[in-house]
């Protein structure tokens, strides 16, 4: 079977794959600090070279910042075509005196668990994730001379200081982008034995609100009583947002949201994810959310609002009795599948100026805005690779969401009108974005494994 020798060569050349995610993970490729452009188009540079090595066309793509690194395979009459995102741009380093060992100096160290483990920047997020799927490539092309279904690499370098350039680079080549469906490596597993798919992002609306009373800071015991307390005023608004029950109160917020299939939901259960385990180890213990949604739940599938900064009056040491001339606060909204951003804004805004005292202004500051995206819990490709990574790691997939946001994977569905499947072999503990960053060397191996099953399970 053609599979069972791809999975083969995959074994056989693990130290050869190693070796070239080791010459990768070498380059500082830091995209947040200048100092380090150089380093960036080298290791686009490098990845090209490899990448055109497979027989791929391979080009560095100029974005106005950082290049993208394109390569197409051949195409094939009536075939379906892939695309596949990662990014060769890493984290800054610092604090340098926290690493066991020069972080751009890859090793194999072995955890104290037993398990052993790539370290260096970069190794997880998301040089090595990106390897997984070149190297499963590489195999397919050395034991049949070509790839399974057609695929193009988009490998981008400003994905850790927000991907400003890719917005406009995305819709200017949108024709070579074409494709059926889009694959991401740049997320997690379940745990070290679970493999998992991402279905669903939250999207994120997050605003700031100001509330003016008083012309000047006024005295509290020649004002307090009659004059009107910024700080009171926002308060109340702002308690005003969820009911007793942990649901959101603005008219219309749950509007157009849908449950997940009962099997989905089925298979959330089993997870085991209980306030003990979950709250407990940032010293909470009940759930906050809405009553009667279990936490997966209330993660992966349900909006939620917070307040993420608030301030006004006298906040330094000891006492000064004041009423503030104004009050401000951050309210982030996080959302799913079927929220209109734009919607949930207006009715935030709205529900200010309702309790807004007469003598009382408010000021808004829109920080950013992006809708949620989810796939089709029927979409053929995400069966396809489910049953795939089942059949790698001898577990279950799990159909997963994320309660962060991707910003890349809206601009897919909205520019490209592409879905993703968001396919990644991260662990929880693997340091990214801190010092001493690890990839799990089965992590490693057994993701290249898995997308050699997903290619040919894409195929049909």
């Amino acid at each position: 079977m053609t599979l069972d020798k791809v999975l083969d060569r995959i074994d056989a050349d693990l130290d050869a794959s190693l070796e070239r995610l080791f010459a990768f993970l070498r380059i500082p490729s830091i995209s947040t600090d200048p100092a380090h452009a150089g380093d960036c188009r080298t290791a686009a540079a490098h990845l090209s070279a490899d990448l055109a090595s497979l027989g791929l066309s391979a080009s560095l793509q100029e974005t106005g910042g950082h290049p993208v690194v394109l390569a197409r395979s051949a195409e094939e009459a009536g075939a379906k075509r892939v695309l596949f995102y990662g990014h060769y741009d890493v984290q800054p380093v610092d604090p340098v005196a926290q690493w066991d060992a020069p972080p751009f100096e890859p090793r194999i160290a072995t955890l104290p668990d037993g398990r052993k483990a790539i370290l260096g920047r970069g190794s997880s997020d998301d040089k090595g994730q990106v390897m997984t799927f070149v190297e499963a490539c590489r195999a397919w092309i050395a034991v049949t001379g070509s790839l399974p279904v057609p695929v193009t690499l988009m490998i981008e370098g400003e994905e850790e200081c927000g991907s400003k350039s890719l917005p406009k680079w995305l819709a200017a080549n949108k024709a070579s982008l074409a494709a059926d469906v889009a694959l991401v490596c740049d997320t997690s597993m379940w745990d070290a034995a679970t493999p998992a798919v991402t279905t669903a992002l939250r999207g994120l609306v997050y605003d700031e609100v100001t509330i003016q009373g008083p012309s000047r800071d006024l005295h509290s015991g020649l004002f307090g009583g009659p004059a009107r307390n910024p700080i009171r005023v926002l308060t109340k608004i702002l308690g005003s947002l969820w009911d007793d029950d942990g649901r959101i109160t603005l008219p219309g917020f749950y509007d157009g949201i849908e449950d997940p299939p009962a099997d989905v939901l089925a298979a959330w259960r089993k997870l085991d994810v209980t306030a003990e385990n979950y709250l407990g180890p940032v010293g909470l213990g009940e759930p906050a959310g809405e009553r009667g949604r279990s936490i997966v739940e209330q993660l992966f599938s349900r909006p939620a609002c917070d307040i993420n900064g608030i301030f006004g009056g006298y906040t330094g040491a000891g006492s000064k009795t004041v009423i503030p001339a104004e009050a401000s606060a951050k309210i982030s909204f996080r959302l799913v599948k079927g929220q209109d951003p734009d919607k949930v804004r207006d009715a935030f805004r709205a529900r200010v100026r309702e309790l807004l005292p007469a003598d009382c202004r408010a000021l808004f500051t829109d920080h950013t805005g992006a809708p949620a995206v989810g796939l089709a819990w029927d979409l053929p490709q995400l069966s396809a690779a489910q049953k795939a990574l089942t059949a790698e790691w001898g577990r279950e997939a799990l159909l997963i969401g994320s309660g962060a946001s991707i910003p890349i994977v809206a601009d897919f569905k909205q520019t490209l009108g592409l879905d993703s499947l968001l396919i990644g072999f991260a662990l929880a503990d693997d340091r990214i974005h801190s010092p001493n960053e690890k990839y799990d060397l089965l992590s490693f191996h057994k993701g290249i494994r898995s997308w050699a099953r997903i290619l040919a399970a894409l195929a049909g």
